[in-house]
């Protein structure tokens, strides 16, 4: 994906400088495969994924969405409701594709940690959470050029256990998240 798509997904909200430097680097290092499995920009400008949800303006208007998740159309999103047009420290939502909705870290900082698990979440109406089965993986093609290009260009370290940054940023933004959806979905 090209900056100025990703910039016209944003709308009026500035892109953080961290989600900017990975498209970079997605761009000219990870361009022909995947660095972490299921990540993959996607400029919804139209919100079609968060239409399924709810077509209110204020509704769409709260999230901005920037990736896939996985393979089946899971999506990453910012939650700016509780935030101004800054993004830097928006918490990020998981939309699962057969439903379900729920905070998955603090802030892009934090995303960018989740992603060195090299997993796709599982995400249902429930619960969201990394999964890999360790007999079964195969590490992502760029892996290991992420993990060090975050490590060496943001001092972030890659993580072990993905789901202790979900639990953290749950614990700080579920319950309020899920009382601010509930205006607009029900759980089904």
């Amino acid at each position: 994906m090209e900056l100025d798509k990703l910039t016209k997904a944003f709308g009026n909200k500035t892109i953080p400088t961290l989600l900017k430097e990975l498209l970079q680097f997605d761009n000219t290092i990870a361009k022909d495969d995947y660095f972490s499995e299921g990540f993959e920009f996607y400029a919804d400008e139209e919100n079609y994924m968060l239409k399924t949800y709810c077509e209110d303006e204020t509704f769409l208007n709260s999230f901005v969405a920037f990736a896939q998740a996985d393979g089946t159309g899971s999506n990453y999103a910012f939650w700016t409701s509780n935030q101004s047009s800054n993004l830097e420290n928006a918490p990020i939502v998981a939309f699962g594709s057969e439903g379900g909705y729920h905070i998955i870290a603090e802030n892009i900082g934090d995303f960018l940690q989740i992603l060195t698990y090299d997993a796709e979440p599982m995400i249902d109406w429930d619960d969201a959470y990394y999964y890999k089965d360790e007999e079964d993986y195969e590490a992502s093609t760029h892996r290991e050029a992420y993990r060090k290009w975050l490590t060496d260009n943001h001092q972030i370290s890659a993580t072990n256990n993905a789901d202790e940054l979900v639990e953290k940023a749950q614990k700080k933004y579920q319950q309020e998240f899920k009382d601010w959806m509930s205006k607009y979905h029900s759980e089904e």
